[in-house]
């Protein structure tokens, strides 16, 4: 079949650049330490940054609000599937973030994917224009495309291009959008100057704080903490698959912008409501993630990333500046870093290489990521791993 053999063609292409993606199997809870295709590994590879992802805390109360609501909402939010459990998670979302949000209303997603098509296709349209960060996540990039609005992108934590875009743009509505922590490269977008543009040039400001939520901030409260922002102006995307441990995504915004999301985004109008369940467990996650464990836990994988910054040892590689778990090595070449990655996991440590497209071209890495469920000896053994590897390579 014609169909099939271009198909594979095209696969064998991914091939030669050393490109196609393969699927693991982990057969045991996300961990440090877990079992994968059988074998026993010790991964750096999750984005479970606070190790709540099998807290046993969080397991009971998944299984206490499956207990109470069952295991699905049985339809969209807007039907029958919004339930006590969601409204009182959102509820909690809205106080978390109060001394950074004016009049502050919060919307539960399914995964934070949706909430940011359902953000920036509900705020866009033809009379729009988005100013988007060059390194933003596909789930941003695909939001504008959906808008059908102008789209203009600015270079990388560049606040002068950014206010020159600002300035010149004639929209009556705009938006700048922008990660907060680059999932790739660790780093922080600057918001505060970001945050003034939008202020001084009336255009909203969507933070997609996916890897900052309940690590960035003495409280948790990620990136708005960081940096101390408050502003009406400030449109809040925080993803729950991560440091909260269990899945989905929250907005949180004034209470008006909010009340146009359940009016106006279709990705959140016609889903079905995630579980309930879900939404019962992470109002457990809150807790940790507010109080004195979370505190402890932000303060050890701090420790940890200061750790394997100072053991690592790279004279060809590059070591990303990055102050979060997120800690990349860049290698370049595509072969090479998969290669580093194959004997790596031959050695039982599972960091994953990323290639194009997810990063630039020539800009291959190792992804290392760290976890408050590491310890010390973890860093140590696969520092002194990358160390020999480089140095034999």
């Amino acid at each position: 079949m014609e169909l099939l053999v271009t198909l594979e063609r095209e696969l064998q292409h991914l091939d030669a650049q050393s490109l196609r993606r393969r699927l693991r199997i982990a057969e045991t809870p996300c961990a440090p330490h877990v079992k994968v295709d059988g074998r026993d590994m010790l991964a750096f590879c999750s984005n479970d940054y606070l190790g709540l992802a099998a807290h046993p805390r969080l397991v009971e109360a998944l299984q206490e609000g499956a207990a109470r609501y069952g295991v699905g909402s049985g339809a969209s939010h807007l039907i029958s599937g919004h339930s006590r459990a969601h409204a009182q998670l959102e509820e909690r979302f809205a106080e978390f973030l109060s001394p950074h949000l004016e009049s502050p209303r919060a919307l539960y997603f399914c995964t934070g994917y949706m909430a940011n098509l359902s953000i920036i296709s509900a705020l866009g349209g033809r009379d729009a224009e988005i100013f988007s960060e060059a390194l933003n996540h596909a789930s941003l990039i695909d939001g504008a495309r959906l808008s059908r609005a102008q789209v203009k992108v600015y270079p990388h934590g560049d606040t002068d291009a950014l206010e020159s875009m600002l300035k010149q743009s004639k929209a009556k509505n705009k938006l700048v959008v922008t990660d907060s922590v680059f999932s790739m490269d660790g780093d922080l977008a600057p918001l505060p100057a970001v945050l003034s543009l939008c202020e001084q040039y009336g255009a909203w400001l969507v933070v997609d704080d996916a890897h900052g939520f309940g690590v960035l901030g003495a409280n948790g409260r990620g990136a708005l903490e960081h940096f101390e922002l408050r502003s009406p102006y400030l449109i809040y995307m925080g993803t729950l698959g991560k440091a909260a441990g269990v899945g989905g995504a929250f907005v949180a915004a004034h209470e008006t912008v909010i009340e146009w999301l359940v009016q106006r985004a279709r990705p959140y109008i016609y889903t079905t409501a995630a579980a309930p369940a879900l939404a019962h467990a992470l109002m457990a996650s809150m807790d940790i993630i507010a109080g004195d464990e979370g505190a402890a836990r932000r303060a050890h994988l701090k420790a940890l990333i200061e750790q394997l910054r100072g053991a690592l040892n790279l004279q060809r590689w590059e070591l990303v500046p990055s102050q979060t778990a997120i800690q990349p090595i860049i290698i370049g070449a595509n072969d090479e870093t998969m290669r580093a990655a194959t004997a790596l996991y031959g050695q039982g440590f599972w960091v994953p290489g990323i290639r194009p497209p997810t990063v630039p071209p020539d800009t291959a890495r190792l992804r290392v990521t760290l976890s408050a469920a590491h310890n010390a000896r973890d860093v140590a053994e696969l520092a002194s791993a990358i160390n020999l590897l480089e140095a034999f390579a």
